[in-house]
């Protein structure tokens, strides 16, 4: 009978991403470069868990306490790029936020040219649960093509198509109007590939010239202006969430005393009750 056990804790790249460092991914690439201590020892590889009881530094800095999780509705404009920095001096939706802002990390992309709903989170593993293909959260966007498109063609598209060897899943395609040389559709897709919209219509002979997401999963765009941002309630937060009442502090960090989210108010998952990678 074997006697290894199941180490106690949790990894240490999990433990990161939920006191908001950086995504599991970007944790992990912070351990192999060196950057993360535990008990005073530089460690390399994530392959590592641990408890309330390790001290854990990344870039010489005790891991802060914890805020409980958040999520922030961005309305993207066209002319920005979903990142950090921008080697070409692009300007990133990160440095057209509020100074007030803390580290946040968006949740997916929108490409450069597209608009609308972005979300924002502190949270690492909050970001990672939003973007998994499991939680199959639909995104909705109002699509502009220049020309018009047929019920045929739609009809491709919901029952999926392959374009250049890549399978696409089906979609949600609704007609809305047509405004002149232009027409306006309403999409909604889960898989959420590379420029899938851009893709997709380019397969059906048309081209978009405007693209807009209005909604992802349970939050919504609403009246939301462009560049403005609006932070959800924390009831909001937990309820579409499916978190706990008083978040999970990181390993080596207790609790701050008395910080416990705000008292519940409402249940609409929109920024004031006006709230929607392609």
């Amino acid at each position: 009978m074997s006697d290894k056990t199941t180490p106690s804790g949790d990894r240490i790249a999990k433990v990161l991403a939920r006191a908001g460092v950086a995504s599991r991914r970007g944790a992990e690439a912070i351990i192999e470069a060196g950057r993360v201590q535990v008990n005073g020892k530089i460690i390399t590889s994530p392959a590592l868990n641990v408890t309330d009881r390790d001290r854990i530094v990344v870039d010489n800095k005790p891991l802060a306490e914890p805020e409980p999780p958040r999520i922030w509705l961005y309305h993207k404009p066209a002319g920005l790029v979903t990142t950090e920095r921008d080697e070409k001096g692009r300007d990133t939706v990160f440095s057209k936020l509020p100074d007030d802002m803390p580290r946040v990390m968006s949740v997916g992309r929108l490409d450069i040219n597209s608009e609308g709903l972005l979300l924002l989170t502190n949270d690492g593993e909050l970001k990672r649960t939003m973007e998994l293909p499991a939680t199959g959260w639909l995104r909705r966007y109002r699509v502009r093509i220049k020309g018009s498109i047929s019920e045929a063609k739609l009809d491709e598209l919901r029952a999926g198509i392959e374009v250049d060897g890549v399978r696409y899943a089906p979609i949600e395609a609704k007609f809305d109007r047509q405004q002149g040389a232009n027409a306006w559709l309403t999409v909604g897709l889960r898989e959420g590939k590379n420029r899938e919209i851009r893709r997709l219509m380019e397969a059906q002979g048309v081209v978009v010239n405007r693209l807009l997401r209005i909604s992802y999963g349970p939050f919504q765009l609403g009246q939301l202006k462009p560049g403005a941002v609006e932070e959800l309630k924390q009831r909001v937060v937990r309820d579409q969430m499916g978190l706990r009442e008083t978040p999970k502090a990181p390993m080596g960090r207790k609790p701050a005393k008395g910080k416990r989210p705000p008292p519940k108010r409402g249940t609409h998952a929109s920024a004031k009750g006006k709230t929607g990678n392609s």
